[in-house]
């Protein structure tokens, strides 16, 4: 039976509202006991000094996509839960986008069998602090082969224990998305969709505004991804069943889904880690990791983003984790495939930019990882309090380490920023 001690570590509990230091008794994967001072443990009993060091809930991925099946030299199953483990994820859903697409319930089944981690790896990892592996959740496709026209057998997918719904990527037919809301309001599954309108933002790789003129490259007017939610709320507000919209990027998107929840729509929506990083301003770059989809804001927007997390209008952070080949990404920027890594570096740079620089407090950054990601899937995380089993994140804020092939997990390295030292780095989880 292993027993662990992690004496005066700051205990961050976003569910139960509490931020305190601590001492914390881990038996046999069971939080045993919580105390200001834990001295009577047994001879055998793992002792580790944690001043400094941060032990909040596990944190949670609402949509991530994995190279496998299809594109294994991008990432492979076991590549992908090292990765989420290592960036302190418990829980990981991957998006149906694969080869082929997840849409029937014979490959949800191939996709859920147990993964050891630790058997698995095709390199030594010392850095690997989980086992057994996260746990994979798996969203079902809305259309076959993802083409937009005909509707997968939701029933069949439900049953083989998707996760929820989603194509992950806009809709071309508005009727189509009138069907799937009343089809699939019967499952109580939680339903995604990312919203823009294709024939505004046309050919577009920038975020419209007085950058996309001065970097040169196509624009995408924000009324591209706020046209489509306007619509997407009203099919809401006449059929009734709960949506999720997913890379919420605009400002005046976060003030529709504001009116909307106001108006008691069944409404949740998040953005991705990136978009609350980076503006249209260092995409004067080219890096072709910042080439994303839907593209990063103007400065108002990341503002907005910000805020409405804090406010609740948006209800988490996705990773969206989107590795690709050194090969793919080495076109101009126009020509490679939107996406970027995130799985282990969201938790060290957005702490980093904003916990550090006290924008956000310790709870709302983790509340947003952690328990409303999981709130969004209809599930709930555990409090971390005696009795409860240990689904945890222990991470030290203050640890340096170079982004570089040797320090990462995930097989891809399109990241802009691949090569830099960062500060924040998760030690271990327990799943």
């Amino acid at each position: 039976m292993a027993t662990e001690l992690l004496q005066q570590v700051r205990v961050i509990d976003p569910v139960s509202e509490t931020d305190q230091v601590s001492d914390v008794l881990i038996v046999d994967g069971d939080i045993q006991a919580i105390s200001l001072q834990i001295s009577d443990v047994s001879s055998d009993t793992s002792i580790r000094d944690c001043r400094g060091l941060v032990l909040g809930t596990g944190l949670v991925d609402l949509y991530s996509h994995s190279g496998e099946p299809g594109f294994e030299e991008r990432e492979t199953l076991v590549s992908f839960l090292a990765a989420a483990a290592a960036g302190g994820f418990t829980r990981v859903a991957v998006l149906p986008d694969t080869s082929p697409v997840i849409d029937n319930p014979a490959l949800v089944a191939q996709l859920q069998k147990p993964i050891k981690l630790e058997q698995n790896l095709d390199f030594p990892s010392p850095l690997l602090p989980c086992s057994p592996a996260p746990l994979l959740q798996i969203w079902g496709a809305m259309t076959l082969d993802l083409a937009g026209k005909q509707l997968a057998e939701f029933a069949d997918l439900a049953t083989a224990g998707v996760v929820g719904f989603t194509d992950a990527k806009p809709w071309e037919n508005l009727g189509i998305v009138q069907r799937m809301l009343e089809y699939l309001q019967p499952f109580g599954k939680p339903v995604a969709f990312c919203p823009c309108d294709r024939s505004l933002s046309l050919n577009g790789m920038m975020r419209e505004g007085a950058e996309a003129l001065r970097v040169g490259l196509p624009p995408v007017p924000a009324s591209a991804e706020t046209s489509a939610i306007a619509s997407l709320l009203e099919l809401v507000a006449a059929i009734g069943t709960p949506v999720h919209i997913m890379r919420v990027s605009t400002a005046r998107s976060v003030e529709l889904i504001a009116t909307a929840k106001f108006q008691g729509l069944p409404v949740t929506a998040s953005t991705t880690w990136m978009h609350l990083l980076l503006d249209t301003r260092d995409v004067k770059s080219y890096h072709t990791s910042l080439h994303l989809e839907p593209p990063l804001g103007n400065p108002s927007d990341v503002t907005a983003l910000r805020n409405g997390l804090r406010g609740g209008v948006i209800d988490a952070i996705a990773i969206d984790h989107a590795p690709y080949t050194y090969e793919e990404k080495v076109q101009a920027f126009a020509e490679s495939p939107p996406g970027a890594i995130g799985l282990e570096l969201a938790l060290p740079l957005l702490w980093q930019n904003l916990v550090a620089t006290e924008e956000f407090t310790p709870l709302e950054l983790w509340r947003v990882l952690s328990n409303q990601p999981a709130a969004c899937l209809q599930q709930k995380i555990n409090p971390i309090k005696p009795g409860e089993k240990a689904e945890l994140t222990l991470f030290d804020p203050l640890q340096s380490w170079k982004i570089n092939r040797a320090n990462l997990h995930t097989l891809s390295n399109n990241t802009p920023w691949f090569g830099q030292e960062i500060q924040g780095r998760v030690l271990q989880t327990w799943c």
